[in-house]
């Protein structure tokens, strides 16, 4: 699997794009935190890892802009589970208190 995460900021999302099929975490903006939503996995890349790869680039992209997270969606929450490494990005739902 390769391909780069980008951050599609117009669309509230985040983008893999492996071929010609692009899989998406979908997110807002709240209280200074990223609440990811959603996210989706064409099945044509299922299996692949890209749902993992996705989640990774989304996580290292709010660390490296300071931003805290939100994980409403069941998979990224899980990805947080089974990476301990990010757990220091999550806040409650709401955001940080200021």
């Amino acid at each position: 699997m390769s391909g780069d995460v980008k951050n599609n900021a117009a669309r509230n999302r985040y983008e893999l794009t492996v071929g010609d099929a692009t899989a998406v975490v979908e997110y807002e903006k709240r209280d200074g935190a990223i609440v990811f939503t959603h996210t989706e996995v064409p099945e044509s890349m299922a299996g692949q890892g890209v749902g993992s790869a996705l989640a990774r680039g989304a996580l290292e992209d709010a660390r490296s802009s300071g931003q805290k997270v939100v994980p409403v969606c069941p998979f990224v929450a899980k990805y947080i589970q089974r990476h301990p490494e990010y757990q220091d990005l999550v806040v409650a739902e709401g955001g940080p208190s200021t």
